[in-house]
């Protein structure tokens, strides 16, 4: 069974991420995945295991200690947001696994625009040129996962200036853009979306 996908636009962080564990909460083993797909307010989110130290100034962004994976990350306008809510057993994943498909679904979609990425085992992520162009940070409970991954495609970058993103002082970001691409956000999520449901489900 396919997962559902969901084209929500531009979405407040806080109201989705609590949309996504009452999903988790909520949901049987009946019930089918679902791929959410959006872009978020401007915002820093701290994983579980953020720092708050990495947010070496916030300004007026809002910082919002969430309960995903990883360090601290910026989301904004022109930046693709894709939720996984899956059911991890039933689809016989572990979460490496999960973490590896997703990355490669990110460099899938990017080779389409003829941008050569690679993942790296110690900093989870996507990466062009050792600088970053997608983030992932995932949560596990009751077997089914939620949040999930970023990709940066014509956004305001500036913010990520203010905080080590993920925890590294001296990591740069980049974007679709920078490689002189230029494509609606909603259209490029059509090839990671597909990569995805390919690599789940086919």
């Amino acid at each position: 069974m396919p997962a559902i996908i969901r084209e929500l636009g531009l979405q407040p962080y806080e109201t989705i991420w609590r949309e996504m564990q009452l999903f988790t909460q909520e949901r049987t083993e009946e019930r089918a995945d679902e791929i959410w797909v959006m872009e978020h307010l401007p915002v820093y989110t701290l994983g579980l295991n953020g720092k708050p130290e990495h947010v070496l100034n916030s300004g007026d962004i809002p910082v919002i200690q969430s309960d995903r994976g990883g360090q601290v990350t910026y989301h904004g306008p022109g930046q693709l947001v894709i939720y996984t809510l899956l059911d991890i057993k039933r689809l016989k994943l572990g979460i490496r696994q999960l973490v590896t498909l997703l990355e490669q679904s990110m460099i899938t979609a990017l080779a389409q625009f003829s941008i050569t990425a690679v993942a790296k085992p110690e900093a989870p992520g996507v990466y062009v040129n050792d600088k970053k162009i997608g983030s992932i940070g995932i949560r596990i409970k009751r077997n089914c996962s939620y949040h999930g991954i970023s990709l940066n495609n014509d956004m305001d970058l500036k913010p990520f200036d203010h905080i080590n993103t993920c925890g590294f002082r001296d990591l740069q970001v980049t974007q679709l853009a920078d490689f002189g691409v230029s494509v609606g956000t909603a259209d490029l999520a059509v090839p990671v979306v597909l990569a995805i449901n390919s690599a789940l489900y086919s």
